[in-house]
């Protein structure tokens, strides 16, 4: 048999490429493995995806909240974003992951995470995380969330002195 001249085979193949999904490269089940322990790291209180940070990591936090800019290296992200906001808790932001997906070079983590703040009210939001990787470290990031309740928490809570 035959489909538009091609062998029925070969006319099967090309149908199973086209629709099947390609399956996951070892660099991308690598890069997914390692942020799925980087985030089991952070639910357990023994680390967490920021150890990942390269030096020169960009960080760029969409849309209008007080924390929505370019970050150009991991300190600055850390000094300008981590700190204060760790600052501002009570207890630490646990992360409950919804979706954990890889293509390429890139891992998208959609979680949920929250934690009690210094005024003893709860944090929580959600997030997505699109992580490009190179090398085992976090090179490029775009983080969305909830900018309203962020921005709530980062004017209520003052951040505890260092």
């Amino acid at each position: 048999m035959t489909y538009a001249g091609m062998p029925l085979l070969a006319a099967s193949l090309v149908f199973a490429s086209a629709v099947l999904p390609a399956r996951a490269t070892s660099s991308e089940e690598d890069n997914r493995a390692l942020i799925a322990r980087s985030f089991d790291a952070w639910r357990e209180g023994t680390g967490g995806p920021y150890d990942l940070l390269a030096d020169d990591v960009v960080w760029t936090i969409t849309g209008n909240s007080l924390a929505a800019k370019t970050y150009p290296s991991r300190e600055a992200f850390l000094g300008e974003v981590i700190r204060p906001f760790n600052a501002r808790m009570k207890t630490r932001l646990v992360p409950t992951m919804r979706h954990l997906y890889a293509q390429g070079n890139t891992v998208i983590a959609f979680f949920d995470a929250k934690g009690e703040t210094r005024d003893g009210q709860t944090y929580a939001n959600t997030y997505a995380w699109f992580l490009e990787m190179k090398d085992g470290r976090i090179a490029r990031a775009h983080a969305f969330f909830d900018s309203i309740a962020f921005d709530a928490f980062w004017r209520r809570v003052k951040p505890e002195a260092e």
